[in-house]
């Protein structure tokens, strides 16, 4: 939210927001597309490709802003029936601040939008959305398919309060094989799918793609050294000599040998494994009819490998080439989501999901929901096998087809192997299940206990730890964890490079200042100042009150730690008292006792003396455990951006001289040291230097001498 919005109204404030919405809509959607688009362009259909960039462009929601102008609820959404086409699209409804409540999307928006306009026979969930709904807005799309894609990117890029929301959305490791180098190299890889190469995955853990990728180096002898590594390698590494590497980097293989070890390598992990395996157990047989049983060992040892990557990891149907594999087990309010990856014949990982819905959804449509939105920036297999039959199953096979460039089955195994695995799937999600209920009973505990150990006014939903690390006030970092009824929120981790020049080194106080500025200030930016909220109070529909699990984050703490005692405190005080939210939000020393040691510490909070809690009680380790994460994130910080100070190159600060420049000055002169005591005409015969660049060089150093 920008400055000026603070002293808008309401109505003013929700039409900022749309304007604001309607403008991220165009780049976010495309940005989202582009990065996780889940398959080669390459391989892509034309008419797939262009529908589905078609849907992702420039969105242009129908201006309906004055259309149920001074309308609430019902009324509101009957006004816009007349102007609804009985095509299909993709709907928003917003309450009275200009929040998303919910996206939907439609086969007829008419026919939909008039379903809530009659205002009854709805769930209470329904009943309450309605009711919030102040206006609306709408976008046509060509096919139902489009509008159910189009639905799942917004609903993850919007978290509308009222939809199912996948909210352990973690990226997933993947196995790169690089496109970008005459010998490719093959890499654990997180993140966009920037580089040039071919992505193999997902794998459930970083540990599953190390262990693959430990085997495939023995099955395939593709480097893993980086491109920098091979270039200046001038005899084989230990790697070759322990059959690990085939040594391409010194011509132990030629380019041709090496392309083919490459192939079979991304045959094996495309699924081809059979064609793999027999045409190395060919060679091996040729091998040893033609007396060359040094190379018959090689092939049997690689043979050797490629069975240990395709049985190391449990259970692996013969049936199940490519599949995820999903079940849901929903009791009590929690539902959880267990999904398992098969690739090549093998087991890929398992991983658990606990997406945020109302308890008076059914498995199905929580199932049917998150399917759409976990497809939304990730590839998909030939088949998804789930545990419950969804409402819309054809349609969405049809929208992860799209995506995928290729048919997509989504079935509902009745027997055989593949119904003995959607089984086994399903008893892992119960357990899952059962974890997570009693972590959540323990975690609720623990906040409930913080709040009376504290007398803070409500259970907090939002924790804020803050620690500061250096070296001699060196490289110095102020780091932020946040906490919450889910646990340690990481995604919201927040580091401060302290940036004051003016700060005495090794100051803590002016540190801490600093980062208490920095972040309220930014708050009260972006969000406001908080409204003093009494939890008595609150609307008895609220669905904080119903299930404190399923509260979205807020953005302000409700109480901050603060590694350090009386000092320290004194200097957060003063910040939060100078922007006028020391009200709202609870601060609290947490200074070590005597001798340094846990579970003698002290707490500091205003209008209390300063006290300790007994070494056993429960709130002391959760406090504990709290500030230890916040010390270790600080540290690691800290020692990130020391360990980019010690490795920076002088010829770096120097405006104009990029990598090409850098590269030609360092192979002419050695070092950046050399470089700096050049003289001008030195600098000029090196390749790619012109006059005015190397005066530029020559006047950056001999300043800072005379400085």
């Amino acid at each position: 939210m920008s400055e000026d919005t603070e002293n808008l109204d309401p109505e003013e404030r929700a039409d900022r927001k749309r304007a604001e919405r309607a403008a991220d809509d165009v780049a976010g959607v495309v940005y989202d597309e582009r990065d996780e688009g889940g398959g080669s362009d390459d391989e892509a259909p034309e008419d797939a490709s262009d529908r589905v960039r078609t849907l992702t462009g420039a969105i242009e929601w129908e201006d309906t802003a004055d259309v149920a102008k001074g309308l609430k609820g019902a009324e509101a959404i009957r006004a816009f029936l007349p102007r609804l086409p009985n095509s299909p699209g993709v709907y928003r409804m917003f309450d009275e601040a200009g929040d998303v409540l919910y996206v939907g999307k439609a086969r007829s928006l008419k026919k939909r939008v008039s379903n809530y306009a009659q205002g009854r026979g709805h769930s209470n969930r329904i009943e309450r959305m309605i009711t919030r709904t102040v206006t609306m807005e709408f976008v046509t799309t060509r096919t139902e398919t489009e509008a159910l894609l189009l639905e799942a990117n917004l609903i993850k890029r919007l978290r509308p309060r009222f939809n199912v929301l996948l909210r352990d959305d973690k990226s997933f490791p993947y196995i790169l094989i690089t496109g970008d180098h005459q010998a490719p190299a093959i890499f654990k890889h997180r993140g966009a799918h920037s580089r040039k190469g071919d992505y193999f995955g997902p794998f459930a853990s970083a540990g599953a793609v190390g262990r693959t990728i430990n085997s495939l180096q023995r099955a395939f002898l593709i480097r893993t050294c980086s491109d920098s590594v091979f270039d200046a390698r001038t005899r084989p590494c230990l790697l070759y000599q322990i059959k690990r590497c085939s040594g391409p980097c010194t011509g132990e293989i030629d380019e041709a040998g090496y392309r083919e070890l490459v192939g079979e390598a991304k045959d094996f992990l495309s699924g081809k494994s059979q064609k793999v395996k027999a045409t190395i157990s060919r060679q091996m047989q040729e091998a040893s009819e033609n007396l060359d049983f040094e190379s018959a060992a090689l092939f049997r040892d690689r043979l050797s490998a490629l069975s240990h990557v395709q049985s190391h990891q449990g259970i692996n149907p013969r049936s199940v080439e490519e599949a995820d594999v999903f079940a849901i087990y929903n009791e009590g309010g929690v539902a959880c989501i267990q999904v398992f990856f098969f690739r090549t014949g093998q087991n890929w990982g398992n991983r658990a999901y606990f997406p945020k819905a109302d308890p008076s959804l059914t498995a199905a449509e929580i199932l049917g929901a998150f399917l759409s939105q976990f497809y939304d920036d990730k590839p998909c297999p030939k088949q998804v096998m789930i545990s419950e039959p969804i409402e819309e199953q054809a349609l969405l096979a049809e929208a992860l087809g799209i995506k995928a460039h290729r048919k997509v089955t989504v079935s509902v195994p009745q027997r055989g192997e593949k119904k003995d695995l959607l089984d086994h799937v399903l008893s892992n999600a119960k357990e899952a299940h059962g974890r997570r209920i009693a972590e959540t009973a323990s975690q609720t505990r623990l906040l409930k206990g913080l709040a009376e150990t504290f007398s803070l006014p409500r259970t907090p939903r939002r924790i804020e730890v803050y620690d500061n690390s250096h070296i001699m006030g060196t490289n110095a970092v102020g780091g932020m964890i946040v906490a919450g009824a889910d646990g340690f929120v990481k995604n919201q981790y927040r580091k401060f490079n302290i940036r004051s020049e003016d700060l005495t080194p090794g100051d803590d106080f002016g540190m801490m200042r600093e980062v208490m500025q920095r972040r309220f200030s930014r708050l009260l930016k972006e969000h406001g100042k908080p409204e003093l909220e009494d939890a008595a109070n609150r609307p008895a529909d609220d669905d904080e009150t119903e299930n404190p699990q399923d509260a979205a984050m807020p953005a302000w703490p409700d109480v901050i730690f603060i590694d350090g005692g009386q000092g320290q405190m004194s200097a957060v005080r003063g910040i939060l008292d100078e922007l006028g939210v020391s009200d709202s939000v609870t601060a609290i020393g947490v200074a070590k006792g005597a001798d340094r040691e846990a579970g003698r510490e002290r707490f500091f909070a205003r209008g209390k003396t300063d006290f300790s809690l007994p070494p056993r009680d429960p709130v002391l380790y959760f406090v504990q455990r709290m500030r230890d994460e916040a010390h270790r994130f600080a540290i690691g910080s800290h020692r990130a951006r020391r360990k980019k100070e010690m490795v920076k190159n002088p010829l770096d600060e120097i405006a104009g001289i990029g990598p090409t420049r850098k590269r030609a000055l360092l192979h002419h002169f050695g070092t950046a040291k050399a470089v700096s005591r050049a003289a001008f005409d030195d600098l000029l015969s090196v390749e790619g230097i012109s006059r005015s660049t190397a005066q530029l060089i020559y006047d950056h150093f001999h300043d800072e001498r005379g400085a």
